[in-house]
């Protein structure tokens, strides 16, 4: 709430971005609520990384069965998880019974870089930054019958990704995650993390996707409407000042027309 209430580009990314889909979907608008999960899924974070037992003892489980039959498939998983709730925890639980590489982007303060990954560390999770570097050992994982996890809901460098519309505004949105299923049938499943009343954690939920297409734009169109089925899961615990409809540099200019919200 401080961080709303001492920037105004906080604000002025926020409150219309949240309001707009909010209206849109003909859901009540909570805008302090949404204020107050905001700040807590920083705190929520932090929290994980320096209690993970504790934090994995307060996570409900749901669609295990989901998570189970998808890597038994053999051909790994990709595992796709927007910024909503307790995110953090995700990996956590797939990392108590099967290896993660988790691809992120690193930050460019160095120290900042040093505390994320210090804490983000954790047993049988790599992490592994956005460059070509780092696609190449997701691959080798997906080989090796491993998990994958991607943040979807961020916005690629420019020249990786496609506009589509994202709750009814061009987005400059990635098509990796198909990329990388698409090679070898691998399965895609978004996951949620909702939190839960105050103190009583998160409800960890699993949806299978059905295969993307090969075509980038078809690919991310869907992909976007993965996410926005996520978030709407609890809207009040997105992360809502992320601009998530900046114009990369070097990325090609967004389409004029705003699409209809699905």
């Amino acid at each position: 709430m401080l961080a709303y209430a001492g920037s105004q580009q906080y604000r002025a990314l926020f409150r219309p971005q949240y309001e707009a889909v909010m209206q849109a979907r003909h859901l009540p608008i909570a805008l302090w609520t949404a204020v107050k999960a905001s700040g807590m899924l920083f705190s929520d974070s932090l929290w994980i990384w320096r209690n993970p037992q504790k934090a994995l003892k307060l996570v409900e489980v749901q669609d295990w069965d989901v998570v189970e039959s998808a890597i038994s498939e053999g051909h790994g998983l990709v595992m796709l998880t927007p910024h909503l709730g307790g995110f953090e925890i995700i990996p956590r639980v797939l990392a108590q019974h099967f290896p993660a590489t988790i691809l992120y982007r690193p930050s460019r303060q160095e120290w900042l870089n040093e505390v994320v990954e210090e804490g983000r560390s954790y047993p049988n999770m790599h992490f592994v930054p956005t460059n070509l570097h780092g696609v190449r050992q997701m691959t080798r994982a997906l080989t090796r019958g491993e998990a994958i996890g991607i943040l979807p809901d961020q916005v690629p460098s420019g020249g990786e990704g496609v506009w589509v519309p994202f709750f009814g505004r061009p987005a400059y949105t990635t098509p990796l995650p198909a990329r990388l299923a698409n090679r070898n049938n691998t399965p895609i499943v978004m996951f949620t993390a909702k939190r839960k009343a105050l103190g009583q954690g998160w409800l960890m939920q699993a949806t299978r996707l059905a295969p993307l297409p090969e075509d980038s734009v078809s690919a991310a169109t869907e992909l976007n409407i993965a996410i926005q089925n996520a978030i709407l899961i609890a809207p009040n615990q997105f992360i809502w000042a992320y601009n998530r409809y900046k114009h990369p540099a070097g990325a090609e200019l967004p389409p004029e027309t705003e699409q209809a919200i699905h």
